[in-house]
């Protein structure tokens, strides 16, 4: 059996080096998987300058439904059947109620009637006469253009929309809507 040779300090204190580094690593690996997955502290927010910011004011959605309820009320008082949509100033959907017997293409007409008063803060029935103008503001997505749909306003800026469908005409469905933005000034 040939006899091995014994390695030299040097040797020894590399590799004992290199053993140290991989374990080394191998812990701080292991730590920092675990904190990644730990609950620790959360990383602080910047800070905004006030005069980057903008305040905005939304409908809360008791009022919404408050809305969206007097303007089922009122169609049923005259023996009517609709849908109501409230979107809030951004668009989306805060309530929506179907009347009983209200047809099936009432729903999503009254949330695009809604989404349409809330854009442009005016009454349906009055951006329908603006198509002969601009006959391609119809192409916009989300919109109707019938009317039917009210704008609810706060300090003159919208701040929702109630729409209306299902009603024989545009200007029943748009009377519905305008008792549910009167609901919210009681």
């Amino acid at each position: 059996m040939p006899s091995r040779k014994k390695p030299s300090s040097r040797t020894r204190v590399l590799v004992g080096g290199a053993v140290l580094a991989v374990v080394g690593a191998g812990v701080v690996g292991t730590v920092a998987a675990g904190a990644a997955d730990s609950p620790g502290p959360a990383p602080a927010a910047a800070a905004v300058r006030s005069g980057n910011l903008t305040e905005s004011t939304h409908l809360t959605l008791d009022a919404a439904t408050k809305a969206a309820q007097a303007a089922v009320d009122a169609a049923e008082q005259d023996g009517r059947r609709v849908s109501v949509a409230v979107v809030d100033r951004n668009g989306n959907t805060l309530v929506t109620l179907r009347g009983d017997g209200a047809g099936p293409q009432s729903y999503e007409s009254a949330e695009r009637k809604a989404f349409t008063a809330v854009s442009w803060n005016a009454p349906t029935s009055e951006l329908a006469k603006r198509l002969e103008q601009a006959p391609t503001l119809k192409d916009i997505p989300g919109t109707l253009f019938l009317a039917g749909g009210a704008p609810v306003a706060a300090k003159g800026a919208p701040v929702a929309g109630i729409g209306v469908a299902g009603a024989p005409s545009g200007d029943l469905d748009e009377r519905y809507a305008q008792a549910g933005v009167a609901a919210l000034g009681r």
